[in-house]
């Protein structure tokens, strides 16, 4: 297929479109409430404590609001871990699983056009688990508040980009070029809608993702702006670390890359958690995974040394919040953790 960037006239960067850094202003954080049971075998019940602690540190300086079904049931466990539930609204849009970040809405705001959606084709990473209801959701969010939506008809999930809300975006090749999401695309092809759609200037481009990660290498778990021109970046230290020889590919990438401004990338290291095996298998534990609110950065723990280290390294990128860790091993149990779960709407 051939087209270019100014073939289309309506697409959001043409409307002058943005899409935020995840530390502008928020109106509301966007969650998909726990409910499989199959992504958490033998803890699900044990999730729901910290998933809390997620919603009531959002929930201090934004409204929270969560996609669920089974509404009755969700208020009782958000009192029973102490939530305020005058700071969160239930809407009754049904999911297959609780990872708002890949199948929620890509919200965009402009300064004359009403803040719209934008609906990316959601296959549940390449088709590896069921998705016909969270495929929906974009549409349904947009639909209930009357927000205008943008269509790319591509397969993309919200965790496999990361934007510093000045034109540049970072993802990785290992995921949007993989042949299970748009095996007809071309790079160049796929840069053209990101520039259209995310309305950037820019795609910086890393290889892979960490093991045990099966989104197929989202940006989230390895690499994520603090600042216009500064990314934080998991590096491992011992060469024993499975994910050492990436870590470190990654890191040295992020160092030569340079934004369209001329600014050069500022890498700086996160540390990396022991690994952590269960049943066999290597989980993607990530301090990278956090997320920005406007009361809070929130990032998984793992009771592990290294904890504290990752707390004070992002503390010094926000200043005016406060950095809150909140237990994640039960939770990473589900490959994913907070950035995973939830989706910013900014104001506008």
């Amino acid at each position: 297929m051939n087209r270019s960037i100014n073939a289309t006239l309506n697409t959001p960067k043409a409307l002058d479109y943005r899409f935020p850094a995840e530390w502008e202003p928020h109106a509301a954080t966007w969650l998909s409430w726990p409910h499989n049971e199959d992504t958490w075998p033998g803890v699900f019940d044990r999730i729901f404590a910290p998933y809390t602690e997620f919603v009531k540190a959002i929930s201090q300086g934004e409204k929270v609001c969560v996609c669920v079904e089974g509404r009755k049931k969700a208020e009782e466990i958000l009192e029973k871990y102490g939530a305020d539930l005058s700071r969160i609204e239930l809407f009754p849009f049904p999911t297959n699983d609780a990872w708002c970040r890949d199948h929620g809405p890509a919200f965009l705001i402009s300064e004359n056009h009403p803040k719209a959606v934008v609906n990316w084709v959601f296959n549940s990473w390449g088709s590896k688990y069921p998705y016909e209801l969270d495929a929906k959701i974009p549409s349904l969010i947009a639909n209930h508040y009357r927000m205008p939506i943008f269509r790319p008809g591509i397969v993309l999930e919200g965790g496999s980009i990361e934007v510093n809300g000045k034109g540049a975006l970072l993802t990785t090749k290992a995921c949007l070029l993989n042949r299970n999401r748009n095996p007809n695309l071309l790079p160049h092809e796929i840069e053209e809608y990101l520039i259209d759609y995310y309305a950037i200037d820019q795609v910086l481009w890393l290889e892979r993702g960490i093991e045990g990660d099966d989104t197929d290498g989202h940006i989230d778990d390895i690499a994520r702006f603090v600042s216009e021109d500064t990314v934080v970046a998991p590096l491992a230290y011992s060469a024993s670390h499975p994910d050492y020889q990436v870590l470190k590919e990654n890191f040295h990438a992020l160092e030569k890359m340079k934004l369209k401004t001329g600014k050069e990338i500022r890498a700086i290291a996160l540390p990396v958690p022991s690994p952590y095996i269960e049943d066999g298998k290597l989980l993607p534990c990530s301090y990278a995974n956090f997320y920005i609110c406007n009361a809070a950065v929130i990032v998984p723990t793992f009771q592990d040394p290294q904890d504290e280290v990752a707390l004070e390294v992002l503390s010094r990128y926000f200043p005016d919040r406060k950095v809150v860790g909140i237990p994640s091993k039960d939770i990473i149990l589900g490959l994913g953790s907070f950035h995973c779960l939830s989706q910013q709407e900014p104001i506008g």
